[in-house]
């Protein structure tokens, strides 16, 4: 299912995409918003697959949005969806997946999805191609990320969980964080950071904190209280 984002300063256009995507199907509307600045704080709370962008609106465009999203290392999908033709060339220069043009016809909505699908099958690719390098038994190992279950940290190093083994780094869990930042990893507690690809179960506990059981892994991870909302709002729950 993928995920998306409308973003139209006029909410009937917000509505009438909404409805038609419930009609395709195979898209899940995650967040709307009403121009660039509530688009982008919109993202950080809801990350998405592909965002659907007017141009015309207050403020800013949707061109300098999608110019400003190609600076993310994994960003999501854009497909212009705007009442005027001539803002075609400007863009594909933004390197926006396809352009529609309102009133949108369903058969041209099945092919934009189409060509998000295939996008978003070639960052999941380049996402499995990058690896970690850890240690293990005085050896160098590199894991590839989508391996990772948890990381965990030791003082100013860090444990990489696999479902197979534990590998020490000497990089911080901080360090970690930002370089495993746009894979799908979330930092539930001070001392964890879980690949919610990975979550399988999650347990209530008293004090309104949780625990997450990991696919191949036996041990439960904590979840701060604080970082209760923000986890529940990632995993769509």
């Amino acid at each position: 299912m993928l995920k998306a984002i409308i973003v139209d300063d006029e909410a009937p256009a917000r509505s009438e995409l909404n409805f038609l995507l419930e009609e395709v199907g195979g898209v899940e509307v995650v967040a709307e918003a009403a121009g660039v600045r509530e688009a982008i704080e919109k993202l950080k709370e809801y990350p998405c697959d592909v965002m659907f962008l007017d141009i015309n609106m207050p403020e800013a465009t949707g061109l300098q949005l999608a110019e400003a999203l190609k600076h993310l290392k994994f960003p999501p999908a854009v497909v212009f969806v705007t009442a005027y033709s001539e803002h075609a060339l400007d863009a594909f220069q933004v390197h926006a997946i396809d352009y529609l043009v309102k009133p949108v016809e369903t058969e041209r909505l099945k092919q934009a999805i189409a060509r998000v699908r295939e996008q978003v099958a070639l960052h999941v690719q380049a996402q499995k191609s990058e690896r970690i390098p850890v240690e293990k038994g005085g050896k160098k190992i590199l894991i590839g990320i989508d391996k990772i279950r948890f990381v965990m940290a030791r003082d100013d190093y860090a444990y990489l969980q696999t479902d197979t083994d534990r590998y020490f780094s000497t990089v911080s869990l901080a360090q970690l964080e930002k370089r495993l930042d746009g894979h799908g990893f979330f930092r539930v507690h001070r001392g964890y950071l879980v690949n919610l690809s990975m979550v399988e179960e999650i347990e209530s506990v008293s004090g309104g904190t949780l625990l997450l059981m990991l696919n191949g892994v036996d041990e439960k991870i904590p979840v701060s209280r604080r970082r209760v909302s923000n986890l529940k709002k990632a995993l769509g729950i």
